[in-house]
């Protein structure tokens, strides 16, 4: 009879709970912009975040030096404009307008507009489930745009988080094909510092006159330490030892905790129109998920799964 190691037994329990806490992590990040937003302004607290989450994974980045030679950081300047100074910039403009929740549910789209990026820049397939996916989702955010009663321009958040989705769409596709050879944490510490880079002239020029509270201040600390830079390393261990599949589940959490975090915290009621685009967006991203894919292509992802490994350790 088969008895399961610990290490096995272990790792049954620990998945759940870490891609739950990832789930609530990323969906405090929207909770953290929403307080942290108006009294710094969006591109001083994003320069924190980013700044802060660069600091977290500059030992990674350290470690694996050597493979960031100077031809590298043109596309790793590209890709942090796309993953992080943009979309982030973008979130905590809306963070000032919305609720939490709205910029949580339109980030969501991500998953989708990288199918749709990886179609139109590189031709691959998209399978009519994926289509009918992509139409639902931009139907969820239709609906979003529609909400009249949660905050006071619903319109402009959603529109916002939709391009910062579609940014992170370009930058995992971009990533994918020019990246895929570095350490991922690694290279994440790398876009993170070129982009606070790119935004530090931006923030410092738009530095808040007033002292921000105590609570911004510790919102935007958390927003970087926790939300950003421990985040990334739990994620991409949760890719090392489940691979990329699996360890994505825990993209659905976020619009969920992102509106729990706004309702409990902030008093944040989601109405009926968040409600439902929510529903209609995360149920997009799941069918697109899961549809059936090739075996080869699951066989890609196995390698890529093993072959995974964070700023040097494997």
């Amino acid at each position: 009879m088969h008895v399961p190691s610990a290490a096995a037994s272990r790792s049954d329990w620990l998945t759940p709970v870490e891609l739950t806490l990832l789930g609530a992590i990323w969906g405090g990040s929207f909770l953290f912009m929403r307080i942290a937003a108006a009294p710094f302004g969006a591109l001083a607290l994003v320069e924190m975040r980013i700044a802060l989450g660069a600091l977290v994974l500059l030992p990674f980045l350290w470690r694996a030096r050597a493979q960031f030679g100077p031809a590298r950081w043109g596309r790793l300047a590209l890709v942090a404009a796309l993953n992080s100074a943009i979309p982030f910039t973008l979130l905590a403009w809306g963070a000032e307008r919305a609720p939490a929740g709205i910029g949580a549910i339109a980030n969501s789209l991500a998953a989708l507009w990288t199918v749709l990026v990886a179609f139109v820049l590189y031709r691959e397939p998209i399978g009519w489930l994926r289509g009918l996916a992509m139409a639902i989702g931009v139907v969820g955010v239709i609906v979003l745009m529609g909400d009249k009663t949660s905050g006071d321009n619903v319109a402009g958040a959603a529109v916002a988080g939709a391009l910062a989705s579609l940014c992170y769409g370009f930058s995992s596709n971009f990533t994918k094909r020019w990246l895929g050879d570095l350490p991922p944490v690694a290279a994440v510490a790398a876009t993170m510092l070129c982009a606070a880079v790119m935004l530090a002239p931006l923030a410092w020029a738009h530095w808040p006159a007033v002292p921000p509270a105590r609570s911004a201040w510790l919102s935007a600390l958390a927003l970087g330490v926790v939300c950003t830079g421990f985040a990334y390393a739990v994620f991409f261990r949760l890719i090392a030892r489940i691979g990329p599949s699996r360890a994505t589940t825990s993209t659905y959490l976020v619009p969920l905790f992102g509106v729990l975090w706004g309702w409990l915290v902030l008093g944040e009621q989601p109405g009926a129109h968040m409600l439902l685009a929510g529903g209609l967006i995360l149920g997009s991203v799941i069918v697109s998920q899961r549809e059936a894919r090739r075996p080869a292509e699951i066989a890609r992802e196995r390698v890529a799964a093993s072959e995974t490994h964070l700023g040097g350790e494997t």
